[in-house]
């Protein structure tokens, strides 16, 4: 599949098409597969496959509750997700009235639920009721150049080109949407087998009820193809950029498998002496 998105991104590139003419058929055809090719790249960078979500299930329990490491990967997860929560607000091409409202209501469902409640202090109330200290408070996530004293370099990565590439197409912003349910499952399920209650905190169980991550993703992919069929000329960077972005991601994921694999060993070392 890589090789496919490698192919078609090369072959767009090649029409020359400006976005003052009309499309072509060939043009028109390959902004039709966008959803399609999307599709295979969440097949190829499905975040669940990553050992990090069998791992942290699989850690004994009273490592999994080790109060430092479940906020070490609050800290690492909430980077990550704050970083694109905060890029949204710079997608690039939803300028006309309609699309500027369905951007909001994006914004609204991260940002603006009931009570001045959001996405980042649910989650971080989520890993608070599991244990989890704080290593970083709420109201300092913000410019990911500030975190380099904080996370891992594949974290960091991740939070940089978030905010590069979802300022320069809508790619990014596609791949993350049409993965994120994904990897919410598998960070719930792992984290539940050893604090069941943690799927019914409000981040997780909300989002799954109302079907929150689906209804991104399909937006994602609709609105980006209303700006493709308009100007077909960004298709080849709008595929780059997913791919880019699904790369970082899993980045994201072997990082905090080290943390995980770091603590087990830790804990390992300390059982022998």
């Amino acid at each position: 599949m890589e090789a496919s998105l490698q192919q078609h991104s090369m072959t767009f590139a090649g029409t020359g098409c400006s976005g003052d003419r009309e499309p072509t058929e060939l043009e028109s055809a390959q902004v039709e597969k966008f959803p399609s090719l999307l599709n295979e790249l969440l097949e190829d960078h499905r975040p669940s496959r990553m050992p990090f979500f069998r791992r942290l299930a699989a850690l004994p329990y009273e490592v999994a509750s080790n109060p430092r490491l479940l906020g070490e990967i609050h800290l690492h997860y909430q980077s990550a997700m704050h970083a694109t929560r905060a890029a949204v607000y710079y997608l690039p091409h939803l300028d006309s009235p309609s699309l500027r409202k369905r951007k909001l209501q994006i914004l609204l469902d991260d940002d603006g639920l009931p009570g001045g409640d959001t996405h980042h202090y649910q989650l971080t109330r989520a890993f608070r009721n599991i244990g989890a200290v704080s290593l970083l408070e709420d109201e300092e996530f913000g410019d990911p150049t500030r975190l380099n004293k904080h996370v891992g370099a594949e974290t960091l990565r991740f939070a940089r080109m978030a905010r590069k590439l979802y300022a320069r197409s809508l790619g990014a912003w596609c791949a993350v949407e049409i993965m994120s349910v994904d990897w919410m499952q598998a960070l719930a399920d792992a984290l539940s087998v050893h604090f069941p209650q943690f799927s019914e905190e409000p981040y997780f169980a909300e989002c799954f009820s109302q079907r929150v991550e689906e209804r991104h993703a399909a937006e994602s992919l609709e609105v980006t193809q209303i700006v493709l069929r308009a100007r077909p000329a960004l298709l080849s960077e709008t595929v780059h950029d997913a791919k880019a972005m699904a790369e970082a991601l899993d980045g994201v994921w072997t990082h905090l498998d080290r943390i995980v694999r770091t603590a087990l060993r830790r804990t390992r070392i300390g059982t022998v002496q």
